[in-house]
């Protein structure tokens, strides 16, 4: 079987001019990039658990799995119950949980499939809610501790005290087991160079390990240590004590790996296909605005200037032009001197491709041989 073997049972053909604005995919680029990270995660020693809120699509997942993942990690609730429902054999729902009905059908979908389902607690509140609802199915839930290592959005401290007892406090619940340390270092998006982004990824890699030997000393053994985020997944040595890593952005790629130098222009598989719609004195105008590249200036909002970079679609000269402003449905390239001819196409790789996907419900793969056939965004849309 070969890589793309699981994305042919998706395909289904695409007319010959696609109206824009769309999503292309790569599939080259593609398949060179979700290669190289289980390569990666191979050599290191260490299990391979994408993020699907990069893709969302079930197609791409099953590339993933094809390749050697263990399962996958999904964002919300009802989006990891498309994978579930889809036989994905093991599921990490990377999303703090504070009211047990949230997690209801997904549980009921886990246990009826067999699905190993994997949650995060941070405070006693999301342990007891999970507890309630794994009860309530009679299941024992695997829930991983989620540490803060300096994103500061969800997690305990890994110097916090706090930090033993919520780990005793799973490992002791009757329908519960204890994980493991489960952290996010989303803040090396924000990094100004590669040294700064491996420090980032050592601190990470030292706060988990220091917190499992703290755990050790209290009789509590951490069977995953598990982190994710493309940057340092990419971009720095996976060190030694890491059992698990969760990138998702690794897939596509975008201009914000670009800034943070993990990425060449070659790497990003992911473009948005605009045509150029009107003229002004300093801007050319496409069809694709903030309802399709998103006003994202970056994960975490890390990103620089603009909202994208154009380049022709039509193989027509070298030029590179800034996606300056956007409206909801027209963005503003700045030109300098010539601008693309109106009625024109150009290709813009915009700046967070996980959020360019989440406002489409296909995208477009084009293979090898240049054919272009649609791929459906399967959990798209799924919020809660």
């Amino acid at each position: 079987m070969t890589d793309a073997a699981p994305i042919a049972a998706f395909l289904r053909p695409s007319p010959a001019i696609l109206p824009t604005p769309y999503v292309e995919i790569d599939e080259d680029r593609l398949m060179r990039n979700l290669r190289g990270m289980q390569e990666r995660a191979n050599a290191a020693g260490v299990v391979l658990r994408p993020h699907i809120k990069t893709h969302k699509c079930l197609a791409i997942a099953g590339c993933q799995l094809e390749l050697g993942a263990v399962g996958v990690t999904a964002s919300k609730p009802d989006e990891a119950l498309v994978f579930v429902e889809a036989g994905i054999p093991s599921v990490t729902l990377a999303y703090p949980i504070v009211r047990p009905e949230k997690i209801d059908r997904l549980i009921r979908s886990a246990k009826a499939r067999g699905t190993e389902l994997l949650l995060i607690a941070a405070h006693e509140i999301g342990i007891e809610a999970i507890g309630v609802a794994a009860e309530a199915h009679g299941v024992k839930l695997g829930v991983f501790l989620k540490v803060d290592v300096g994103l500061g959005r969800v997690g305990v401290k890994p110097q916090d005290p706090t930090a033993i007892q919520l780990a005793e406090k799973i490992e002791r619940h009757a329908h519960l087991t204890f994980a493991g340390l489960l952290s996010h270092a989303g803040h090396s998006y924000g990094s100004k160079s590669l040294e700064e982004l491996s420090n980032i990824a050592a601190a990470e890699a030292r706060a988990l390990l220091e917190l499992t030997r703290r755990l050790r000393q209290s009789g509590i053994g951490a069977p995953r240590i598990s982190v994710g985020a493309t940057p340092t997944c990419l971009g720095a040595p996976i060190l030694e004590g890491i059992t698990e890593m969760r990138p998702g952005n690794y897939a596509f790629l975008d201009r914000t790996a670009l800034r943070l130098g993990i990425a060449t222009p070659d790497d990003i598989s992911l473009s948005v296909v605009a045509t150029v719609v009107a003229h002004n004195d300093n801007h050319f105008i496409v069809d694709a605005g903030s309802k399709s590249l998103s006003s994202d200036l970056g994960a975490h909002g890390s990103g620089g200037s603009g909202f994208g970079v154009a380049v022709s679609a039509e193989g027509e000269g070298r030029a590179a032009w800034e996606v300056e402003r956007l409206s909801e449905e027209h963005g503003f390239v700045r030109f300098l001197d010539t601008p693309p001819a109106i009625g024109g196409r150009v290709r813009i790789f915009p700046n967070h491709s996980c959020a360019v996907v989440a406002q489409f419900n296909s995208v477009t793969l084009r293979q090898s041989d240049g054919r272009a056939v649609a791929l459906r965004v399967d959990a798209r849309g799924r919020q809660t």
